[in-house]
This record gives structure tokens, sequence and C-alpha cells, in this order.
């Protein structure tokens, strides 16, 4: 073999270690490569206690729930289908409150309880990812300009969708 056909032998075998060493790594990634996890794909996907996980959707009115210490708080995500009951301690962010959007990061315990260490509440309400305004369609929830079922939704350039259609 020559000096090239070498250097060309080494860099293919290279560039194949490399493909399956990416492979694998996305292979093990794929159920976590999600921003979040709605409480439904939560309570009906089978999660190993103690995953570290995320949960998105909205914080269920009247389950929020502060202890006396001031800094623990207990309350219910739902995305209208199934609640999943959140549990965190430490300071809420300012826009945390009954109704709205949250995303919870933390650790999913064995008896379905949410332990979360982190909270992130929606930061504008002009905007809905896609995502959240299919899933609220095809539950019914979804309200445009005050009607339920009214015309598709107006998307902007990255398909967030105007949050003046909210949900009820």
């Amino acid at each position: 073999m020559t000096r090239k056909q070498r250097r060309l032998a080494l860099i293919g075998s290279a560039l194949a270690v490399l493909g399956l060493a990416a492979a694998l790594v996305l292979n093990a990634l794929k159920d976590s490569i999600v921003f979040f996890n709605s409480p439904t794909e939560i309570v009906e996907k089978p999660t190993r206690p103690g995953t570290r996980i995320r949960i998105g959707g909205l914080v269920k009115p009247g389950t929020v729930v502060h202890a006396s210490d001031a800094l623990t708080v207990h309350f219910d995500v739902t995305d209208g289908n199934k609640d999943v009951p959140v549990a965190y301690t430490g300071a809420l962010p300012d826009l945390f409150r009954e109704g709205q959007g949250v995303v919870a990061e933390g650790i999913l315990q064995s008896d379905g309880q949410f332990k979360a260490d982190v909270i992130l509440a929606k930061h504008d309400e002009r905007y809905m990812p896609k995502e959240v305004v299919d899933a609220l369609k095809k539950q019914g929830r979804w309200q445009e300009s005050g009607a339920v079922g009214a015309a598709p939704a107006k998307q902007d350039a990255l398909g967030a969708v105007p949050a003046k259609q909210q949900v009820r």
C-alpha cells in the first residue's frame, strides 16, 4: 500500500468511527432531546423514578399551595388532559401564577410527584409555541378571538402563534 492509500484508509476509518459514535450518542439521547414533556406523556410513558426531565404545561388553577416556610410551593401542571403534582422550594419567577405556562425541571419521584429544582415561567404573553397550540386544538381547548374552533391561527416566521388566541 502506498503512503497515499494508507492516509485515505486512516481518514476513512476515522470518519466511520466518528459517524458510529455520533449515531450512538443521538440514539441514546433521542428521548431527552425534547424541550419538555407534557403531563400526558409523563403519565402514559413509563419514566424511571429518579430520572431528570422537564415538564411543561399550565399551572392548574386552584392548586397553588404555599407552605409555612414561604419558600416551598406545591401545584399541579396540566395540559388539559392529565395533571402532574409538582413540589418546588425556592424563589418563584415574577410571572408565575395560576393558569400561566410553566416549564419545571427536576426529578420524577416514585410516588408520581415531580420534585422541581428549576421553574421557568412564560415570559411573553404574545406568543405560544406551535406545538402547544396544536395540542390545545386537538383537545378542543383552543380559543381564537373568543371562539373555540374558529379559523386556523396565523403563525410568524418562527412558527409562533399570537397569544391573544388563548386557552379557556
